[in-house]
């Protein structure tokens, strides 16, 4: 995967090249887009690298090692992503574990999301759906897809 300032200076280097055709005659445009194009890109760059993760992970799918995404839900707020990760562990290979928190206060919200492999993860739904988890119920059940809208 490229790195995040690559993929910057692409982009910027592409804009004001597009600039350059646009307005041939001023090159204060193609200055203005190659700075507009470093901030766009620096704002830009974590949904570039979530695109290409994504692509990686569906290539790695593709290659055998496909992966099913889980919602937890009654995690104790107390509980970190090591911990939860050791936890599903004992159902077969967790990929990742994201635990939420609320943007304003960086508490967590007390659910989750952990990748594991597709192969074992029905029945880490039925072994841990209702099992207890630092003196809480955990709510274990497949995660639904993003939708566009969201």
């Amino acid at each position: 995967m490229k790195s995040p300032f690559i993929l910057s200076l692409i982009f910027s280097l592409l804009l004001a090249i597009l600039a350059y055709l646009l307005f041939p005659s001023s090159l204060l445009a193609s200055n203005e887009a190659l700075a507009l194009g470093l901030l766009i890109g620096s704002l830009a760059i974590p949904q570039i690298v979530r695109l290409f993760e994504s692509t990686s992970s569906t290539e790695s799918s593709a290659s055998g090692g496909a992966s099913t995404t889980l919602y937890v839900g009654n995690l104790p707020y107390r509980a970190n992503e090591q911990a939860v990760k050791e936890h599903f562990s004992s159902q077969g290979k967790v990929h990742s574990v994201r635990l939420m928190k609320d943007r304003r206060t960086g508490k967590r919200k007390g659910y989750g999301f952990v990748e594991m492999e597709s192969k074992r993860a029905e029945q880490a739904i039925k072994s841990l759906n209702d099992s207890e988890f630092q003196e809480r119920t955990l709510k274990v059940r497949l995660a639904k897809e993003k939708s566009a809208d969201e």
